[in-house]
């Protein structure tokens, strides 16, 4: 199963792929080992078209006190911040980073509802710089939660990526492992959380998009509230 961002993307390179594949077989008749040898290397490119726009089906765990990967990606910080856009204040950020080869579909973390959803052109650092959290392209995304309250996701566009696909509405119901959006090519996902948010996972770790709990409720907390 293919994602529907890559529909345009697919369909014009099988084109392109057939013509350049049909055009080696021609002109090079008398070439034979060459025009198979640059007929399996366009096979190749198509194929990694292919794989890179793949959304794979998940089965999700709909559970309101844990917090999933809402990407494919390695673990690369965890860390208290402070958050300048919404919240104005620290939070615990947790960012995944994603290769080419990853699933670059974005999925909800979290259910609720959208409470915030914006967009800012910007810079194309590679996505794992520091300052890439703050001056590239990105979308910041705000979901109220009924047990974590606000949660805010931003996913960040990398040196390669230069377009990002957000499906997220203000007043849009958040299903938990749902289609969020897109990020073409390598790029990364921030996830601000509540100070008291009991993260679980740890850096370097590599997590599966609605698959893996990188957060859970501070049952502590709630017990004394």
């Amino acid at each position: 199963m293919f994602h529907k961002e890559g529909f345009k993307i697919i369909i014009v390179s099988f084109l392109l792929c057939t013509a350049l594949a049909l055009t080696a077989e021609h002109f090079l008749v008398d070439y034979f080992y060459i025009a198979k040898a640059i007929q399996l290397l366009i096979l190749v490119f198509f194929g990694l078209i292919l794989y890179f726009f793949r959304n794979p089906k998940r089965e999700v765990q709909f559970n309101l006190d844990h917090i999933l990967a809402p990407v494919d990606g390695k673990v690369v910080v965890i860390e208290e911040v402070e958050e300048p856009e919404f919240f104005k204040g620290k939070r615990k950020q947790i960012s995944i980073f994603m290769s080419p080869l990853n699933v670059h579909v974005t999925r909800y973390a979290c259910s609720g509802v959208v409470e915030y959803s914006k967009y800012h052109p910007g810079k194309y650092l590679v996505a794992w710089h520091p300052k890439s959290s703050t001056e590239n392209e990105r979308t910041t995304i705000v979901i109220k939660t009924p047990k974590f309250g606000s949660v805010l996701y931003r996913q960040i566009a990398g040196a390669v990526a230069r377009r990002i696909v957000n499906y997220a509405k203000v007043g849009d119901k958040a299903i938990q492992g749902a289609d969020a959006g897109f990020i073409k090519f390598g790029s990364r996902i921030d996830i601000y959380l509540p100070l008291d948010a009991l993260v679980a996972v740890t850096l370097g770790q590599k997590v599966v998009g609605a698959k893996s709990i990188i957060a859970t409720v501070n049952d502590k907390e709630e017990g004394l509230e």
